[in-house]
């Protein structure tokens, strides 16, 4: 049985807010990968990527999602989880995924600090182009895909609730 939720996108679609508002209006429990990547490593995604570089990032990621086991929870991922062909086929055993796909302006609008962030990707690489190499990704692995162009979060929860419904 699928009971685990699993929110993937771009960094700052909103997966860690909307999961957390999605598990408290669905009883689950949440989980943040990001943080646990921050929690096990002892470092930020920034101090990381700033000691080592995007691939060990991405590496760290991989292991991070091949551990959880976990049921009856929404997990919000980091924007590169889908990187991990086994991270996400281990997630996707139990789980629905869905794609918050959240178009470019937008992101770039909610997001100051690319440079910063602890974003796992190539040095060189504009966030455009980021976003273009992701999006085939996202959409390879949703199960479901819900826009969030200028919807609040508790209207996209709400449309991530009614797509999970429309699934049973």
């Amino acid at each position: 049985m699928k009971n685990n939720i699993i929110l993937i996108g771009m960094p700052g679609a909103g997966k860690s807010t909307n999961g957390l508002l999605l598990a408290k209006a669905l009883g689950k429990g949440f989980l943040d990968t990001d943080v646990l990547i921050q929690v096990h490593e002892g470092k930020t995604l920034q101090q990381i990527m700033d000691n080592t570089d995007y691939l060990t990032l991405r590496q760290i990621e991989e292991s991070v999602l091949i551990s959880i086991d976990t049921q009856n929870s929404v997990i919000a991922t980091g924007g590169s989880a889908v990187y991990s062909a086994a991270g996400m086929a281990h997630l996707a055993r139990n789980s629905t995924i869905v794609y918050l796909n959240t178009p470019l302006q937008t992101l770039r609008e909610r997001i100051h600090d690319y440079e910063t962030r602890g974003i796992a990707c190539h040095p060189d690489q504009s966030f455009g182009d980021l976003f273009t190499e992701r999006t085939e990704l996202y959409r390879r692995y949703a199960n479901i895909t819900i826009n969030c162009d200028r919807h609040s979060p508790e209207e996209v929860v709400g449309s991530i609730i009614k797509g999970l419904n429309e699934r049973k």
